[in-house]
């Protein structure tokens, strides 16, 4: 008999308890986040710098990521049939509230955000139905969330996510306990969760409601996510393993550089965003170029203080060039040994439905 049961948020049920990651620049868009939704999960956009294939990026990353954002949604509509769509959003983005709204008009079900606490979220989807998930990695910052959210807008969040140490990209964690968690047991987070998992259920008793609970960072497969069924967890978010599907939007290059990784190329780097990363270790990690344009990406970047772009890092190596580009992963990335559908990874968590 399966442990797990259909991910419900409200009115929206996905038929298995698996959200896409969502991830930038460009590897989540609309052919892999309409595919996970069409096998019954939910599939996520990455907002992220979006729009760097649009003709007006160059000139007006704003314009062209507010275009990208309804081409991408509608598109993955189109592959998802009646599947949930979900697009994540960095809080720390400019232009932020734009994004959201931006995303709620074309018809997004699900809006997750982190890399922030997403303090304002609800006054930008009022009078919309869409559903929002804040991303946190630690008990306090729910409660903040929580009763901020309740004091200024009566409102508690559709879903949280727990995102843990072991997940790919920028991460919410400073680097010393980073480091301290990475030389444990890859469960050692897991007193953290149980207490976030706790303070939701008395939330949802508090207040009548059911409020969902995934986790994600560094799950790889089905014993991954039975663990965390197990720990009172209703889904689990996963990335990394998806960046090895045909149907994932980066290229042959970037996958490949999955495929041919060794646990040990994998590290911690420290973002010009003022965050710690985790990525794959090559040229870039070595060789920092000062940037010499800005793409507005992220709220508190100085261009002239930062050792490289981060946007131009992540597109060149979306684009192929792995070796001077920042190849973000999570920490189970040297598993990938082969190239896979999505249906394929679908049915290896959830088994053939």
């Amino acid at each position: 008999m399966e442990r797990w049961k259909p991910l419900k948020i409200g009115e929206l049920i996905a038929r298995k308890p698996l959200i896409q990651g969502g991830m930038g620049v460009g590897i989540s868009l609309s052919s892999l986040a309409g595919a996970v939704a069409k096998e019954g999960g939910i599939g996520v956009i990455s907002a992220a710098q979006i729009g760097y294939k649009e003709p007006e990026w160059e000139n007006n990353p704003l314009e062209a990521n507010l275009k990208a954002i309804e081409k991408e949604i509608k598109k993955a509509r189109e592959i998802a049939n009646d599947g949930i769509l979900g697009i994540n959003i960095m809080v720390a983005t400019r232009f932020y509230e734009r994004y959201v709204k931006k995303a709620i008009e074309s018809g997004i079900d699900l809006i997750i955000s982190g890399a922030g606490l997403p303090t304002e979220l609800p006054a930008y989807i009022s009078g919309s139905k869409v559903k929002i998930a804040p991303i946190v990695s630690t008990l306090k910052s729910i409660q903040v969330i929580s009763k901020y959210w309740e004091r200024k807008y009566q409102k508690q969040p559709d879903l949280v996510v727990i995102e843990g140490p072991q997940a790919g990209g920028h991460l919410g964690f400073p680097v010393d306990e980073l480091e301290k968690l990475e030389k444990r047991n890859s469960y050692e987070y897991d007193n953290e969760v149980r207490q976030i998992l706790d303070f939701v259920k008395k939330l949802e008793r508090k207040e009548n409601i059911k409020i969902p609970v995934v986790v994600a960072g560094g799950i790889y497969d089905k014993k991954d996510m039975e663990h965390y069924i197990e720990l009172g967890a209703d889904g689990i978010q996963v990335g990394t393993r998806f960046v090895t599907t045909y149907e994932c939007d980066a290229s042959r290059e970037f996958k490949e550089a999955y495929l041919n990784a060794s646990k040990e190329e994998i590290e911690l780097v420290k973002s010009p965003v003022g965050m710690p990363a985790r990525g794959l270790k090559n040229l870039l990690v070595k060789e920092f170029n000062k940037p010499d344009k800005c793409y507005q990406c992220i709220k508190k970047c100085n261009p002239a203080e930062i050792p490289y772009c981060i946007t131009k890092a992540l597109i060149r190596a979306v684009k192929g060039d792995v070796e001077k580009g920042m190849v973000f992963c999570g920490a189970n990335a040297y598993r990938a040994n082969k190239m896979e559908t999505v249906k394929e990874v679908m049915d290896s968590f959830f088994g053939k439905h």
